[in-house]
């Protein structure tokens, strides 16, 4: 009974642990195909690297010249944060310079934040 109990329970742990995985690795195509142009991380890319970016604040990655709307922001990169921001750039921070309209599929949001999230 004990041996059942236990793997039960590792399969329950593991349906819970395994969409989050999935998420990223879906967040991981929607980044390459949306996002991956211009936040490559590479020196000199259009947009600051966003690895790491859960927990930073908003216009304060060394080595990129942000707008003043986005250094004054007050915006601290959370999950929810980053959801409003790739959802709506333009509404979230007015004068933000980023001319993406926004990632409106919920599934693709979702994706693309816990991709970010996991990227350290």
């Amino acid at each position: 009974m004990a041996r059942i109990l236990t793997i039960g329970i590792a399969a329950l742990l593991g349906s819970t642990l395994a969409p989050s995985a999935m998420a990223a690795d879906s967040g991981a195509q929607v980044f390459k195909s949306q996002c991956a142009i211009c936040h490559s991380g590479a020196k000199g890319a259009i947009g600051p690297s966003l690895a790491g970016v859960v927990g930073r604040h908003a216009g304060s990655a060394p080595g990129f010249n942000y707008s003043p709307a986005m250094k004054q922001s007050g915006l601290v990169w959370t999950p929810a944060a980053l959801k409003l921001y790739i959802a709506e750039p333009a509404k979230t921070v007015k004068g933000n310079r980023m001319p993406y309209a926004g990632l409106k599929d919920p599934a693709k949001l979702d994706a693309v934040v816990a991709y970010l999230a996991a990227q350290r």
